[in-house]
């Protein structure tokens, strides 16, 4: 199984650092996939979640408000102004990070389409972990 190291980087640190089998992204021009020995790119990121398959098989979500992801073949690099994961060990972390992630996307002066879009997602993303 091909994976490759998976870095997401905030102003106030870093969010994940590991391993990935695969991430999808939010793009400027519509969400695009990453596995290993991709070729690489720069690219800007908007609004959206940001979908990693660990190599466990499990997805992690994270909510970004907006960034940049420098791809190459063996590691991918992503520096967001804001994060909020969805993750936690029970119902009441789990619905914390629901918050924290509505509340970095509504933060954002974007089109409500978009905050609508992203707000399904972390809601579909919370189901995956109850």
């Amino acid at each position: 199984m091909d994976k490759f190291k998976l870095e997401i980087l905030t102003p106030d640190g870093v969010i994940y650092d590991d391993n990935a089998i695969g991430v999808v992204l939010p793009g400027e021009e519509g969400e695009f996939g990453v596995l290993a020995g991709h070729a690489s790119l720069t690219t800007l990121l908007e609004a959206g979640v940001v979908d990693v398959e660990k190599e466990d098989k499990s997805v992690e979500s994270i909510v970004i408000n907006w960034g940049v992801a420098q791809v190459d073949e063996g590691k991918v690099v992503i520096l967001v102004e804001g994060a909020a994961p969805i993750r936690g060990e029970n119902e009441s972390e789990i619905a914390k990070a629901l918050d924290n992630a509505k509340k970095l996307i509504s933060d954002i002066a974007d089109s409500g389409n978009a905050i609508a879009s992203v707000s399904a997602k972390i809601e579909s993303a919370a189901q995956r972990l109850i």
